[in-house]
């Protein structure tokens, strides 16, 4: 026998081939037909080609297989089917069965090989339209979609037989994550001007319609009448038509009176008052004396053979029961509709679709009756298949009773308590278009004293058909209103939930109140569930119906814990599973813990239990709602209106963990900032240590000399140096800053550097020597102002604070955590957040006594300054400055020319060593190149790559030529440029040229060498 994977894969293969080998014919009106038979349309838009008629399995088609394929309908792999349907043949058809057998395969082989493309063509054919008029431009499914597991049951489909940490994570790699359109803003302008979807009321923004009068509900206007989506009538122009009177119609032939009845309910959405003008009309044609009308309820063919059996023996028991109201039905009496409630739901138990009965609109309606006086009486609901009512809902036939006391289905109690003595009843069907019952009207007693005719039968049948039209018209208006509303509540609660998400408790509070608020019952619980263990719980938060009754309760704002006991073995048990569980009765499940309710006053009867799950599908959390009000049990809607709010709980619960977490990562961070500045920090003897020593002038420290060289001075020195520095900018005296903040800040600056080979406390403070001379030579601090000037000096001081003896390329090849918080001048931002730690430290408050505008100022010239010392900034700034230059079109009043100013000063100052006399360049560059090489070996050795020249230590011959180049593509244009703007700064451009030839001259040196070792090899 054949192997089946081989087989399979072989399949497979030949139909992609199939599809992408055999041309397409082109038909007469301008389709195209593709290999598999299929028409398909070019798009205007993309030009891509539509397939019109994909032929998909319905439920009922059986799958195709060897066995139940026709012989006279196989087609030929690739060729055109004749036959309606395009069939495989008994190979092709064995396959595929073989791959619906072995889901498991499918699946494997797809994560192996399905390309992004074929991905994308799956979300986009099982989330777009596939009709003809469709815009989007569908490509041919590459698999079978008629499969079962796409249709027949979505409960064993191929997702859901995956693990559950499995299909979330295959879901988010495959692309689906990115949005799919179901429904574009622009379809929805064919329905006019729509109402705002927020609106407003007591200033509180909300999701819910505002009502026209503000007492009518949102389905009607103040005549009565329905509303649109919009909140106006349905019926445009000044008014509605008014119905002729009784005495005008009584005067119309038979034909004229239908058709003038037929326009009265056309136009008429509302289902309770399109029943009452049903009624009333009915009674005129038929001249009868009052009438009811059921409407069905419940899922059609759930429990109808159990129903149909209870009824036949209630009716040939020929039980009766009495309304306590004192209602009639002339066929079975319903008391309470609650009490009724187990004898209705109990044939169907453990079925999810509700068991069909009739409800009662509208009862015992006569001439004189209206609309608001019968909305006052309780609806009666009916079993399906008791009594006459029943019984013709049941069979679709009319019953016709002359004598009701001679017929026993008739229940005699009702004249007896109403003194309304029933003599005929013609009880008939309505039927929508399709010809299923959704209702039974009957009307009472002709008034003239005869019975009712089989003439009456078919006047009140050729009526009721169009009453079936309208009336489902109207249920289905009805549950288009009740959607929206049901959106608008779930959009409503949504932005409660998101409104604000500070802590759990406050989060926990809105939900227990606004559930309790929505299904009206007497407790609700939220269970969080321990992440180490899904059987229990973290927190249990409860509340009751009662608990924001009185003042002290109305200001709570977070809800009572662990109050009431836990009944876990259903907690337990949704928690676990995920399941939903809605018990009617409580001491009936095995699962209910009925210790719970000894020693109080409490009684649990129905529970609604349900997970609570966090977007990835993880359970995070249990709702459970217990005792409905009035004894009612938990409905399927009260399910799905839980399950939905549930997804927004969910993530809201979610998202307030993860804003906790932030909050205490904030936290823990504030502290570490603390510590880490406290040790950051310069201790206060220290400080007052250098306080007490006699700080010299700026001429014996060469402060003012471009040449300057700190290969003599101390630490001692240089940080006497700064202080005078500050002193001759009148820095201290200008922005009062204390003496003794200024050298502990300084002590802490030098602290803060890191013990590296080049970047470190003597290169900042070298920076910033230059700083301090370019701008007293050229008198710029007249042109920067003494705010500029300052945030300048603290820049060059701190510009390179923690630096780690590596680049911004280091840490990006690194994943450092430094890259991650920074995608782009990686070490510069790393540096400005050092500084202004530094800045804000207790004690190192240099900047205290300056005003906010003035620190705002400082701050982001600090910023812009540091950040310009990365050369990557530098190289996309100094195109416009050297413009600005060569063109002389620079206005230093301008804040942009004088920020481009102040940036390539910076980066004239850190690489001001290359103008230095040759023995310091000299000393600095080796210091560099020392620097650079430790990078090299630790991108060799940790990182397993091969580090550019210039890291590269094996390349360290080629040092000079490197330096050279150095100097022609970044520091001789800078510099020129400079000298430009002001001739006081021409010794810096000397200084690069000499030693740019001192480079030349050693690479010549070396180049003359290893010629020389070469020919002595010769």
């Amino acid at each position: 026998m054949t192997c089946p994977f081989r087989g399979a894969l072989l399949y497979l293969r030949k139909r992609r081939y199939e599809r992408l080998s055999s041309p397409a014919r082109w038909t007469e009106a301008g389709d195209t037909v593709s290999p598999m038979g299929q028409k398909q349309s070019m798009c205007p838009i993309n030009g891509c080609l539509h397939y019109k008629s994909l032929h998909l399995r319905t439920f009922d088609e059986p799958r195709m297989t060897a066995e139940t394929a026709p012989s006279s309908t196989v087609a030929p792999p690739g060729g055109e089917a004749g036959s309606k349907y395009q069939y495989y043949d008994p190979e092709y058809a064995r396959m595929e069965a073989w791959l619906d057998e072995h889901p498991d395969f499918v699946q494997d082989y797809f994560l192996r090989k399905a390309t992004r493309q074929v991905v994308d063509t799956w979300l986009v054919s099982h989330a777009t339209p596939t009709s003809a008029n469709t815009s989007s431009c569908i490509v041919p499914p590459a698999a079978d979609l008629s499969s079962p597991s796409h249709q027949a049951n979505p409960a064993h489909s191929s997702a859901s037989s995956l693990p559950a940490s499995t299909a979330p994570s295959s879901r988010a790699g495959s692309g689906a994550t990115t949005p799919v359109r179901k429904i574009s803003a622009h379809e929805f302008e064919r329905g006019g001007l729509l109402k705002p979807i927020v609106n407003t009321i007591d200033g509180t923004p909300t999701f819910l319609s505002v009502s026209p009068t503000g007492d009518c509900p949102a389905t009607c206007t103040s005549t009565g009448g329905p509303v649109g989506a919009g909140g106006t009538p349905l019926y445009p122009g000044p008014g509605r038509p008014q119905r002729r009177s009784r005495h005008e119609l009584r005067h119309l032939d038979e034909k004229e009176l239908i058709f003038e009845l037929v326009k009265d309910i056309c136009n008429e959405l509302d289902v309770r008052s399109l029943c009452h003008k049903i009624l009333q009309n009915v009674s005129m044609l038929l001249n009868a004396d009052r009438g009811s009308l059921f409407l069905v309820q419940g899922d059609k063919g759930s429990c109808d053979d159990n129903s149909r059996g209870t009824s036949n023996n209630l009716r040939s028991n020929n039980q009766k029961s009495s309304n306590s109201t004192g209602c009639r039905l002339n066929n079975t009496m319903v008391g309470n509709p609650r009490s009724r409630r187990n004898s209705l739901s109990s044939p169907c138990s453990g079925n999810s679709t509700r068991p069909r009965y009739l409800v009662s609109k509208l009862f015992d309606v006569c001439s004189r009756s209206t609309l608001q006086e019968m909305e006052k009486k309780e609806e009666i609901k009916i079993p399906w298949g008791m009594g006459i009512v029943g019984y013709v809902a049941e069979s679709g036939e009319p019953v016709n009773i002359p004598d009701a006391y001679k017929d026993d289905r008739f229940n005699h109690d009702i004249d007896a308590r109403t003194g309304y003595k029933t003599r005929t009843l013609l009880c008939m069907p309505i039927k929508d278009f399709n010809g299923d019952v959704i209702g039974v009207a009957q009307v009472i007693n002709k008034q003239t004293d005869m019975c009712f005719t089989s003439n009456d039968e078919k006047v009140f049948s050729s009526y009721l058909q169009f009453c079936g039209i309208g009336l489902r018209n109207a249920q289905l208006y009805e549950k288009s209103q009740l959607e929206v509303r049901r959106n608008q509540v779930l959009l409503d609660l949504a932005r409660m939930i998101f409104e604000e998400q500070s802590t759990i408790e406050h989060m926990v509070f809105r939900i227990l109140t606004h559930t309790q608020s929505l299904i009206q019952c007497q407790r609700v619980q939220v269970l969080l569930v321990h992440k180490a263990s899904k059987g229990s719980f973290s927190r249990v938060f409860d509340f009751e119906a009662n608990d924001l009754n009185g003042e002290e309760n109305d200001a709570r704002t977070s809800p009572f814990e662990s109050r009431f006991p836990i009944n876990i073995g259903i907690t337990g048990y949704v928690a676990t599973t995920g399941e939903t569980v809605n018990i009617p009765n409580a001491y009936e499940d095995e699962r209910f813990d009925p210790s719970v309710d000894e020693g109080s006053c409490f009684r649990h009867k129905t529970i609604l239990c349900m997970a609570i799950k966090n977007s990835s599908g993880q359970i995070i959390g249990v709702i459970q709602l217990i005792n409905k009000f009035d004894d009612l049990q938990f409905t399927k809607n009260d399910e799905n209106f839980v399950e939905a709010f549930a997804i927004f709980c969910g993530m809201g619960i979610h998202n307030t963990h993860m804003y906790e977490k932030a909050v205490i990562a904030m936290a823990k961070q504030s502290v570490t900032l603390e510590v880490l500045s406290y040790h950051a920090s310069a201790s206060l003897d220290d400080a007052q240590r250098l306080r007490s020593l006699r700080v010299s002038s700026s001429q014996h420290f060469q402060l003012y000399d471009f040449k300057f060289d700190d290969i003599h001075m101390d630490d001692v020195d240089t940080l006497k140096a700064c202080i005078r520095m500050f002193l001759d900018l009148d820095f201290i005296e200008r922005f009062h800053i204390d003496y003794e903040v200024l050298c502990r800040w300084l002590l802490s600056v030098k602290k803060n550097y890191r013990n590296v080979t080049y970047h470190n406390w003597r290169h900042a403070f070298n920076v910033a020597q230059m700083m301090f001379s370019i701008i007293t030579a050229t008198q710029w601090w007249k042109i920067f102002g003494e705010i500029e000037c300052l945030a300048l000096v603290i820049a060059c001081l701190c510009h390179d604070l923690d630096h780690r003896g590596t680049n911004n390329s280091f840490q990006i090849k690194a994943s450092s955590p430094l890259a991650q918080l920074y995608s782009t001048s990686t070490m510069e931002h790393h540096h400005f957040d050092q500084c202004i730690m530094i800045l804000n430290s207790q004690g190192n408050q240099i900047l205290a006594n300056v005003s906010p505008d003035e620190y705002s100022r400082i701050i982001k010239v600090l910023e812009d300054a540091i950040l310009s010392t990365d050369l990557a900034v530098y190289f996309r700034k100094r195109g416009a400055f050297f413009n600005l230059v060569r063109t002389a079109s620079y206005n230093w009043m301008r804040d942009d020319h004088r920020e481009l100013l102040r940036g390539m000063t910076m980066t004239v100052c850190d690489l001001a060593a290359i103008t230095k006399p040759w023995e310091v360049e000299k000393r600095v560059a080796e210091l560099v190149s020392s620097e650079f090489f430790e990078q090299g070996d630790i991108e060799r050795q940790e990182l397993k790559i091969t580090p550019i020249d210039i890291m590269n230590r094996e390349k360290e011959d080629q040092l000079p030529l490197m330096q050279v180049g150095f100097i022609d593509s970044i520091c001789l244009p800078i510099y020129e440029s400079f000298a430009v703007l002001s001739d006081k700064l021409e010794p810096l451009v000397e200084g690069v040229r000499q030693n740019k030839q001192h480079w030349l001259e050693i690479a010549s040196a070396q180049n003359h060498n290893s010629q020389m070792e070469e020919g002595g090899e010769h």
